[in-house]
């Protein structure tokens, strides 16, 4: 291939000097020019009449399952997924089989992401041994061998001490922590928000007040180290308020929140549908009214999906013994412009900040800007386009999603990850 060339696209590009109508021409991996005008020199054409360019969008919080867990979700389909839903970077979570918290796993994933993926993929790293909590993991050989951050997402540290001393390192090795913030004594087993569905459905439920109690303490505990740390998946309006509160004090925290904790409540659980068990659980009207406050005031950072792709076979069950989570690559742009966009709670501007620009900058990696020079990573929408999620259509092998069927704005329609055509009128070809 002799490059590519994005002839008349509306670029948005909140970080980038050029910003209107233009053209964009990628050659080797990067932007080779933006420029009002690019004449054809050979290169592959894509006519972006009617589409607007964004740099492609940073995931900061998904999970591949691989290693592991194969048959929910591989490194291939997943990344698949994502450049459906526009990602040119993916995060991935280290909830894998083994759990990524010794060099030799991120090496694995590394390596199988260069073979076999199709975005750019970050592994994440454990913060403590096998995910338990107990015993610090190897912070630095984690970093060294290629972790972009540490974590113990799915499950909680729920020892003060442990996250006291974990801060500490990861201070010292220059490495971002993601906390999970769920108080276990507080769940004490519940299966979803409570509030009137809860009652209604006679599920166990758990209190807003496990999310809040935890990040709370992650907001002390940074301030009292003076040192960063980062609230994933941020649901409930309590937790907003703290995370304000404490960047308001200069403490270092950035946090993050989904499309699922502003695109729905926990009305959803009605008829006790499992794909809207996920974990946080969804809340209330009050709650996705204050995560949306809290997107446009920038208490919360970053739009991250925490894509949970599962087997048909641990969502058709109960509800009490599902398995927690959503697949959410390819539904997560469209729910944001929905609900976000179009209802004037943001900016596209603001919302490719959420989604690009400022995951970009927690994870301190180059990309959420398209120039010159830069990595051919970009994304080109229809923002007109108006359709129905069909879960059954997803690339990933996870079809657990709460919004199929959901009227939507704003479709995908082609992704260059990398300098590579990924996806073309919506339809993967890498």
């Amino acid at each position: 291939m002799n490059g590519l060339l994005i002839k008349n696209a509306l670029i948005v590009n909140p970080k980038g000097k050029y910003k209107g109508a233009g053209d964009i021409l990628v050659r080797g991996g990067v932007i080779a020019r933006i420029a009002p005008s690019i004449e054809s020199n050979g290169e592959t054409v894509i006519d972006a009449s009617g589409l607007t360019a964004l740099p492609g969008l940073v995931d900061m919080h998904c999970h591949l399952r691989e290693p592991g867990f194969e048959y929910k979700e591989t490194i291939a389909t997943g990344t698949r997924a994502a450049a459906r839903g526009g990602f040119t970077t993916v995060a991935c979570m280290p909830n894998t089989d083994p759990p990524a918290d010794t060099p030799s796993v991120i090496t694995f994933i590394r390596k199988k992401a260069a073979e076999e993926g199709a975005v750019r993929v970050l592994p994440v790293g454990c913060i403590t041994r096998e995910q338990k909590g107990k015993e610090l993991a190897e912070m630095g050989a984690l970093r060294a061998a290629g972790a972009v951050a540490l974590s113990d997402d799915g499950m909680p540290v729920a020892d003060s001490h442990v996250m006291h001393m974990a801060l500490r390192y990861a201070r010292s090795f220059g490495i971002l922590l993601i906390s999970h913030c769920e108080d276990p004594g507080l769940v004490n087993g519940g299966v979803m928000n409570e509030g009137y569905w809860s009652t209604l459905l006679g599920l166990k439920p758990i209190t807003r007040a496990a999310e809040e109690v935890m990040v709370a303490r992650e907001t002390l505990l940074a301030q009292a180290l003076d040192t960063r740390v980062h609230i994933a998946h941020v649901s409930t309006e309590g937790a907003c308020a703290v995370i304000r509160s404490a960047k308001a004090r200069g403490v270092k925290v950035t946090a993050e929140t989904c499309p699922h904790y502003f695109s729905a409540t926990d009305a959803f659980v009605d008829g006790f549908d499992t794909n809207a068990k996920v974990n946080p659980p969804l809340r209330t009207d009050a709650d996705v009214a204050a995560v949306k406050a809290a997107l446009k005031d920038g208490t919360l950072d970053c739009i991250a999906t925490d894509h949970a792709p599962h087997h048909i076979d641990q969502k058709a069950v109960e509800f009490d013994v599902a398995a927690n989570g959503i697949s959410g690559f390819e539904t997560a742009f469209s729910l944001a412009y929905t609900n976000l966009v179009k209802t004037g709670v943001l900016t596209l501007d603001q919302l490719v900040t959420r989604m690009a620009c400022n995951p970009a900058a927690v994870l301190g990696i180059d990309g959420g800007v398209l120039m010159e020079g830069g990595r051919a990573d970009i994304v080109l929408v229809n923002e007109n386009e108006n359709y129905a999620i069909d879960a059954s259509g997803f690339v990933s092998k996870g079809k657990n999603s709460p919004f199929d069927g959901t009227e939507v704005t704003g479709r995908v329609v082609h992704t260059i990850a990398g300098g590579r055509l990924a996806v073309e009128a919506g339809r993967v070809v890498i």
